[in-house]
């Protein structure tokens, strides 16, 4: 006899769209029986009930007034029974106790989050600081696999064409460019990466990234480095790729470069080729090239294809029956998606890296490298969220060669961030910079979120403290979706 199901949890539901008679009916009752509500006093359009039930996932309707409805608000998927509203149950053992639906909370933004002491999913409310650690992919393996099945379907059977835009503009640098007007290029443009054109070859042959100015910044710091200011003045491209060895290469464990072809796709490549080719060559971007002759030669080039624009299109394909993809109404904390800081007594196979504001710049480009991330977060003493340092905040100290002039080992990161402040568009703003969601929130919440221009993570903060607790990454989710 399995002990756990002997294990019920008081938990409290709630109608929040009035009537004049409202029960409530789910798979904890195996759906042979209307509980009725009652309504709350002095608030005539709100309805509650309790129920006890056991851990575990469950389905639950209302039955308004003679007709079934589910609260568009909340976690909802489609069943047997229609459109049903779902909520996942842990032990009592996990410090979830009973709460309501958060129908009547306003939706999170960039740094304004909720400010109360608890966070909410569905119908459960998850205490400050106790956040659960749920495998819930063991839970509902069907639907695990039908959610996945789908969307490597919908990869598969689209193309990289889809991807281009009606107009825009794609920025190519000849390799004979010097390299320190090329990252000024990249910084005024606002783009992370751009592909290398050989004119003399005919052919594109890799990608300059603020990786490459990272590496370029750290053998300006070498003591005894024979680069000098001077030489990024005057050296192209292609005489610091050769004398150098660092550019259209990748780094391996112990940081040191190694070479690799340019990783490009074609137009007609399917999306979830495209997909592959960044998370298996750990790369932000993909040239998407087509040539009309042959043997390959002097290629167009159509786009950069990145996992961003990937699940901008996945989002709008399941916008309206995202219920057709049940593991997208539960909590990241339980899918364990992204990279999450450890608890005590918690083992953690992925380092967590966060800066404080008076670490120096030598420090962050050195975990931005050793850590193998495109960003770290910056917090207080304790450890609540203050900014955020990434790889495209390093190209800004190119703009009036704000580099040359600086000591890596001196320079804080506080003084980093003021010092490329003045380089950021007047439309942005800072608290724009953090993206961030809560442990409770749905995927399908932060897949919405990701797929927005600009953000490629958000970080995962605790309610009210904005204490960080993790990040997610469009990496993370491609790589939970596709199993």
């Amino acid at each position: 006899m399995d002990a756990s199901r002997d294990v019920v949890i008081p938990m409290r539901f709630v109608w929040p769209f009035g009537g004049s008679s409202v029960s409530l009916c789910g798979s904890f009752n195996r759906w042979s029986k209307l509980v009725p509500m009652t309504q709350v006093e002095g608030c005539p359009t709100v309805f509650q009930a309790i129920c006890s039930i056991p851990p575990g996932y469950h389905q639950y309707k209302f039955f308004v007034d003679g007709n079934w409805r589910h609260d568009e608000h909340q976690p909802y998927a489609a069943s047997e029974y229609g459109i049903v509203n779902t909520i996942f149950l842990a032990s009592a053992e996990s410090n979830i106790v009973p709460g309501s639906p958060g129908s009547q909370l306003p939706p999170v933004r960039n740094m304004d989050l909720d400010h109360e002491g608890t966070t909410q999913f569905g119908s459960l409310q998850v205490e400050r600081g106790d956040r659960p650690v749920l495998d819930l992919t063991s839970r509902i393996p069907d639907d695990f696999a039908v959610s996945r099945h789908r969307v490597s379907t919908f990869l598969a059977t689209h193309t990289a064409y889809e991807l281009l835009p009606e107009s825009g503009k794609v920025i190519a640098l000849d390799t004979e460019l010097p390299v320190k007007q090329a990252f000024h290029i990249l910084h005024e443009q606002g783009i992370p990466t751009a592909p290398l054109w050989d004119f003399r070859r005919g052919q594109f042959v890799g990608v300059l990234s603020a990786v490459d100015f990272i590496l370029i910044l750290r053998e300006l710091g070498i003591r005894g480095s024979n680069l000098t200011e001077e030489e990024l003045e005057t050296h192209s491209i292609a005489a610091w790729k050769e004398g150098k060895a660092y550019l259209n290469r990748q780094l391996d464990v112990q940081g040191r470069a190694v070479s690799r072809p340019l990783v490009h796709a074609g137009p007609y490549d399917n999306l979830k080729e495209v997909c592959l080719k960044i998370l298996q060559n750990q790369v932000a971007t993909v040239p998407i090239l087509h040539s009309s002759s042959e043997d390959g030669s002097f290629p167009q080039l159509l786009h950069m294809a990145s996992l961003s624009g990937i699940l901008k299109c996945l989002c709008r394909y399941f916008r309206h029956c995202s219920s057709s993809l049940p593991i997208l109404q539960l909590p990241i904390y339980g899918l364990r998606i992204g990279t999450w800081v450890p608890k005590i007594g918690e083992s953690n196979p992925r380092p967590f890296a966060m800066l404080r504001p008076s670490d120096t710049l030598s420090s962050a480009l050195n975990m931005l490298i050793e850590a193998r991330v495109s960003s770290i977060p910056i917090v207080d003493n304790n450890d609540s969220l203050l900014d955020i340092y990434s790889r495209s905040d390093i190209t800004a100290l190119a703009k009036d060669k704000a580099y040359t002039h600086m000591n890596l080992n001196e320079m804080t990161i506080h003084q980093a961030l003021q010092l490329g402040q003045d380089s950021y568009s007047p439309y942005e703003q800072r608290g724009q910079r953090c993206h961030m969601c809560l442990p409770s929130d749905s995927l399908h919440k932060v897949m919405e979120r990701l797929a927005n221009p600009g953000t490629r993570r958000l970080i995962i903060v605790e309610a009210g403290s904005k204490r960080v607790e993790g990040i997610v990454t469009l990496g993370d989710v491609f790589r939970f979706l596709l199993g």
